[in-house]
């Protein structure tokens, strides 16, 4: 009906508009008058009432009033491909030392321009296309979440929508107002803590709702106000505030992986031209692997660089990304208090979240580095000669694939660089169909290995079949998460190494 409804108010309109008042016979007005009348009503109290109207009116006011404006200023252009620039992906900062802001536990509670973005979604289902929980059958479903919130502030039930259901969450069993609780009211608690927080979603919107900042908003509330954290949660978060590390391990052990490697440690007063931030897993014996790369090929390079020693704790990003934004602040604070006593040019580190929490999100709180991802680095010094790295012809002969990171391609636009750089080596990257900004997710971000939601199959394991649909025999990766879901893959599959695993092993 609505074409038709529309077309009159554009009939009524142009019939009024075109003909002489000289013309315009009693009746003829009012049939003018009517045309023009039921399709303002379409556009107003049908808006209103819901429907495509409701969808049309909402979406071009959300666009207006976008929470993230900055989407509009950086095109693709200016944030892809080169470094320099960073799409606007850095979580909103929570007021919790005024005690002001604890998360959102009822729909009332999330910004206006965040629920004006709700009422926008078209129910197209290309967020839902894109969730790699969804696809793993955990109990996720971006769109059902988008719908469940509108329910919340419209009050009523789910029992009229007609998509894809939550999987294992049967529907029309749910209700919601917008003073009650959104979880278990509306929304499962599970179906928060199933998000990577890969952002596919968000990618993926024509409508560029920010599906993400809503589930880690209501995260908050659970996490601050109930401690409601599943699985290993609790302890890692614990570990965090007591210890500096995830895993609750000495401080002075993390580079312990580097005595033999001469790798020097950065001193006050000592200006250096890089500073290496290994990142948490820097305690995982895989990861170690990449870094000790890493640090040969620096070395070999004569670059003027300095690990951060027994003084580097967390950047905090999985405690932001599990709702403890307190101790995310906390972390962030005492590693800019760190940082503040050293002197050096560029930061680098093999850790894309790490990159995302020193680039992005420490800004809010004052902080401004400049932090490259290793690969940018080392494309860097292959370009200016400084490296000369040709692959064997045993790895030039097998197929590649590059699996691009969440938090270095859709969080901080870095496509290019690692492809280029393997490219220098002599290994043709293979693409899989899902890649660049439009990557699948490995799994293992957000916090999702902690809280381990159970669904139908595993995350990596879909990736990895990615990975075998094009032949490869080689999945590079660029990020230790990456490395250590992809690897986690039983049966056959390809070998998982890091880029700068190839690199050195080009130059020796």
């Amino acid at each position: 009906a609505l074409p038709w409804l529309l077309g009159s108010f554009a009939l009524g309109i142009a019939l009024f508009t075109l003909v002489p008042a000289s013309a315009m016979s009693g009746g003829f007005a009012v049939l003018c008058a009517a045309l023009i009348g039921v399709g303002a009503f379409a556009m107003t109290f049908g808006a209103a009432k819901g429907g495509p109207m409701k969808h049309a009116v909402a979406g071009l006011l959300h666009l207006a009033f976008h929470p993230r404006q900055e989407r509009f200023a950086a095109t693709r252009e200016a944030w892809t491909g080169n470094g320099t620039a960073t799409p606007p992906t850095a979580l909103k900062l929570a007021d919790v030392e005024q005690q002001q802001d604890y998360g959102v536990a009822k729909a009332v509670e999330f910004r206006w321009n965040q629920l004006l973005s709700f009422d926008a979604c078209v129910q197209c289902g290309k967020c839902e296309a894109a969730c790699p929980a969804f696809a793993a059958g955990q109990p996720l479903n971006p769109k059902k979440l988008i719908q469940d919130l509108v329910v919340g502030m419209a009050g009523g039930t789910d029992a009229a929508y007609a998509g894809s259901p939550t999987p294992g969450i049967p529907v029309g069993q749910h209700r919601g107002t917008p003073n009650g609780p959104i979880v278990s009211g509306l929304i499962e608690a599970q179906t928060l803590w199933s998000c990577t927080t890969c952002r596919a979603c968000v990618q993926e919107c024509p409508m560029l709702i920010e599906h993400v900042d809503a589930i880690v908003d209501m995260r908050r509330n659970q996490t601050l106000v109930h401690g409601t954290v599943p699985g290993k949660g609790p302890e890692v978060l614990a570990n965090l505030r007591e210890t500096g590390t995830a895993g609750g391990y000495d401080k002075a052990a993390r580079y312990d992986w580097s005595v033999d490697l001469n790798a020097p440690i950065a001193q006050g007063g000592q200006r250096v031209d890089v500073l290496l931030v290994a990142g948490e897993g820097a305690f995982d014996m895989r990861y170690q692997r990449t870094l000790r790369a890493l640090v040969k090929v620096l070395n070999k390079a004569g670059v003027n660089y300095a690990v951060l020693g027994a003084q580097e704790a967390d950047t905090g990003d999985v405690a932001r990304r599990l709702g403890d934004e307190a101790t995310f602040q906390h972390m962030a604070q005492q590693m800019m208090r760190t940082l503040a006593t050293l002197s050096f040019a560029r930061i680098v580190t093999a850790d894309p979240h790490v990159m995302h929490s020193l680039r992005n999100e420490y800004r809010a709180l004052g902080a401004r580095y400049d932090v490259l991802h290793h690969t940018t680095l080392l494309a860097e010094l292959a370009a200016s000669g400084r490296i000369a790295p040709k692959a064997a012809e045993a790895l030039r002969e097998k197929r590649t694939t590059y699996h691009d990171p969440c938090y270095l391609g859709r969080y901080n636009g870095e496509i290019e660089a690692p492809r280029k750089l393997l490219k220098t080596i002599g290994i043709q990257v293979v693409e899989m169909e899902r890649n660049g900004l439009r990557g699948r997710c490995c799994g293992g971000g957000g916090g999702a290995p902690l809280t381990d939601i159970p669904g139908k199959q595993r995350i990596p394991d879909i990736r990895m079949a990615d990975a075998r649909a094009v032949g490869a025999d080689v999945v590079a990766v660029a990020c230790p998460n990456c490395t250590a879901m992809l690897e986690g893959v039983v049966g056959p599959r390809a070998e998982v190494l890091d880029v700068a695993e190839l690199v050195a092993a080009s130059l020796e």
